[in-house]
């Protein structure tokens, strides 16, 4: 199948609907007639770290896609989501990492954990989380009770009534989410596959959220983003499973950091160097992720095959033959999104399609809950 483009499944549990996607992908979705993508070498690869990654814990198994922008890290990312759904693991996929830190739900300190809640946030996760996971959280129990704000939940309680009851009251919400957490991490009977797009949002200095003096919140004083420092670091595991995550490296409100660069390898857009200010605390939220570094091209096998979906779709107003295959694909210089964004759909009449920043998320998701 390496070179082909595939459709994916259209499941009740379906995670492009409940989950949602990068607002690109999500605006290349509804141009075609179905939601696919093209397997290539490095997906075949990833099913096979997935593989391994089912019978090991989460903290042996932690990757970070990297490469520029627009080589297809975040359809990889889908695609891994996808496959682990298929192979019956429980998916926990973030779609948009910043919006965890870009303040655009509400916050409020908790004393217990001296850390900010975010309510809201947690609210709609565990509600996703459900509708993706359902059958599999009705086979899972709590293995200790849990009383908070007037609400109890017995031990043996299924870990699918949880999630339940913390996506129906954000009063509850949060400490609902650690606990669900914490019973994944308990559990060795089912993997589970942490998926994080716009990774790198969480390991800038500083956050969009404010205190009551109007300093800048850091990512790990904030519940979520730490939870997900943690299972990136391998201070919390899975018996099961495997952390991955992907890059945004066109995103300058949160760029790729000093101490994710150093830790993979990588190099950056800014050149950088040994006196470059890093984190400590950062350099240990990092210690221990792998890089796994994405083709920067299609081969002409997988472009054509793709160039072949999008002129089934009618996607084309030129004449589509071989000549405008390569001007195309050489013009992109066989980048994945530039081949689609500005090959095929440039030659649309008028301006190509655009993401509107403006427009809130939810209302771009492909549905709603």
């Amino acid at each position: 199948m390496i070179g082909q483009v595939v459709a994916f499944n259209q499941t009740l549990n379906d995670p492009i609907k409940y989950f949602g996607t990068p607002k690109n992908m999500l605006l290349e979705f509804r141009l075609l007639s179905q939601r696919c993508s093209v397997i290539r070498n490095i997906t075949i690869l990833t099913a096979e770290e997935l593989n391994s990654a089912a019978s090991g814990p989460s903290h042996k198994t932690r990757y970070v896609l990297t490469g520029p922008s627009g080589c297809g890290k975040s359809f990889l990312l889908l695609q891994a989501v996808q496959y682990c759904l298929a192979k019956e693991w429980i998916v926990i996929y973030i779609p948009r990492a910043k919006t965890m830190v870009n303040s655009t739900t509400t916050h409020v300190y908790d004393l217990r954990t001296q850390t900010y809640l975010q309510p809201n946030y947690a609210h709609q996760t565990l509600r996703r989380i459900l509708e993706v996971n359902s059958a599999n959280l009705q086979t899972l129990t709590m293995r200790d009770g849990l009383s908070y704000e007037r609400r109890s939940f017995s031990s043996g309680t299924t870990l699918a009534q949880l999630a339940s009851a913390g996506s129906k009251d954000p009063a509850i919400s949060s400490v609902v989410f650690e606990t669900l957490l914490t019973e994944l991490c308990r559990q060795s009977k089912i993997p589970v596959l942490l998926a994080v797009d716009d990774f790198q949002s969480i390991y800038n200095q500083k956050t969009t959220y404010r205190d009551p003096h109007f300093s800048a919140i850091r990512p790990y004083h904030l519940a979520i983003p730490r939870f997900i420092l943690e299972f990136a670091s391998g201070k919390r595991s899975f018996p099961k499973g495997a952390i991955i995550g992907a890059l945004t490296a066109a995103d300058p409100a949160f760029p790729v950091t000093n101490e994710l660069m150093d830790e993979l390898g990588v190099p950056g857009v800014h050149p950088r160097s040994p006196y470059s200010k890093r984190s400590k605390i950062f350099q240990e939220y990092a210690r221990g992720l792998r890089n796994l570094p994405v083709p920067t091209e299609f081969s002409p096998r997988e472009a054509a095959s793709v160039f072949e979906t999008w002129m089934r779709d009618n996607a084309l107003t030129a004449p589509a033959n071989d000549e405008l295959f390569l001007a195309k694909y050489t013009e992109s210089g066989g980048n994945p999104k530039a081949f689609v964004w500005q090959g095929i759909l440039g030659t649309l009449e008028g301006a190509a399609p655009v993401v509107n920043e403006s427009t809130s998320w939810p209302q771009l998701r492909e549905g709603r809950i």
